[in-house]
């Protein structure tokens, strides 16, 4: 066995860093509404705030969430298959903005 290593020029190596790592990154952190299975659970931008989404049917022309309100309620809306989900850690959202400042309160008590 040969304990050789050889390293690519510098100058490759700060290519790889500065362009082709954050494009693999960004490319890990974005899917379909379609990816997700039945069951799934996932945060949702309705009109002034975000909202708890589970996933809980999947039909042709487009995916039913069942969405949780304040009032203690579910509603259900449909979105089509190719929605853009971001990853934020392991949570998908769907919307656009910063889904952790506008979160709705479910119950003040807690």
């Amino acid at each position: 066995m040969s304990a050789n290593v050889q390293r690519p020029p510098l100058d490759a190596t700060e290519i790889v860093v500065q362009g082709g790592l954050d494009l693999s990154q960004a490319a890990e952190n974005v899917l379909l509404l379609g990816d997700l299975p039945i069951g799934a659970r996932l945060i949702l931008r309705c009109r002034k705030d975000w909202r708890d989404a589970t996933v809980t049917a999947i039909s042709l022309e487009a995916i039913k969430l069942s969405v949780g309100s304040p009032s203690g309620h579910t509603y259900r809306v449909r979105r089509p298959h190719d929605s853009l989900l971001r990853l934020d850690g392991s949570i998908p959202v769907l919307g656009d903005g910063i889904w952790r400042a506008g979160r709705v309160c479910y119950d003040s008590r807690w």
